[in-house]
Parts: structure tokens; sequence; C-alpha cells
């Protein structure tokens, strides 16, 4: 009877594991402008606005160090495309940069013209990932589906309690 019980245990206690796992958040790393990289004639804000950036995440940059570098900036030098006395420039062609709180980042190139040219990046950083909406089935059968999963959550986390007390 008792292994019965901690079998069950097992299962209810591996089912709500399963339940939870989507929440759990895993860093992700974005290659900036994808397959061209950090380079003139890329939309970047258009870029950005298709990526969610979370806390724990990392930027890859990687461009021509002959012709490009990587210049962190804030936010006013952003807009005017100054590179500050003070800011942070990478020139290797491959940077990574982890995003370690959140708010804004700003990020350009301070090669001759190439900020002024669209060459630089805005972000938004999230402290943890926005839920992603799951969609409602439209269809009987799914939505069947849907109520007997929860259902079945139901019911295991009842077992757990039962198995508990």
């Amino acid at each position: 009877m008792a292994s019965k019980q901690m079998l069950v245990a097992v299962v209810a206690a591996a089912t709500l594991a399963l339940a939870f796992l989507p929440g759990l958040a895993v860093a992700t790393e974005h290659m900036v402008g994808d397959d061209k990289g950090w380079t003139l004639n890329f939309n970047y804000t258009a870029w950005a606005e298709t990526k969610q950036f979370v806390v724990g995440d990392t930027l890859v940059f990687k461009y021509n160090s002959a012709v490009h570098n990587l210049v962190e900036v804030g936010g006013p030098d952003f807009l005017s495309c100054t590179e500050p006395a003070n800011a942070v420039v990478w020139t290797t062609g491959e940077n990574r940069v982890t995003l370690e709180k959140a708010g804004r980042m700003w990020f350009l190139c301070a090669v001759g013209q190439h900020c002024q040219n669209g060459m630089k990046l805005k972000i938004t950083i999230l402290e943890t990932a926005a839920p992603t909406p799951q969609p409602e089935p439209t269809n009987p059968a799914g939505k069947l589906q849907a109520r007997f999963g929860e259902a079945a959550a139901a019911v295991t986390a009842l077992a757990m309690a039962v198995l508990v007390l």
C-alpha cells in the first residue's frame, strides 16, 4: 500500500512540475541583426521589436572590426549619435553583452556616419519574460481536451493533498 501511495505521489509531483515547466525562465542568446550581424543597411529598430529581452539574456554582436565598432551609450547620446568620453567601446569583431538589469540599453557604431545611417540599437530589458498567452481552442474537441487537462491537473493536486494529509 505504501509503495502505491509513493508511486501516486511521484506521478503527481511530476505532473505538477510539467504543468509549471513553461514558466521557468531560460536565458536567450540574441544574435544582433540575425544572419546580417552588426552592419550597415539593416533596420535594428524593426529587429528589436520582434524580440523580448530579459535579465540574463545575452546580446551577441558580430561585425567586421576593420570598419565597425560597438559603443554602449546613454539615451541622449544615442539620439545624437555621440560617443561620450567615458563610453564602453568594443572593437574585437565579436562581443557578448549580458543583460544584467531591467531597463533600457543603447548601442551604436561610432565609425564615420554609421550611427547616423541607422547602425544603432535600443532595447528594453524586462525583469522576467511575459507569459505567453495560450490560444483558445476553437473546435469543440480542442476545448474538451483543454478542459480535460485542467481536470487532470486538479485531480492530481487533490490526490497529492490527500496523500500529504
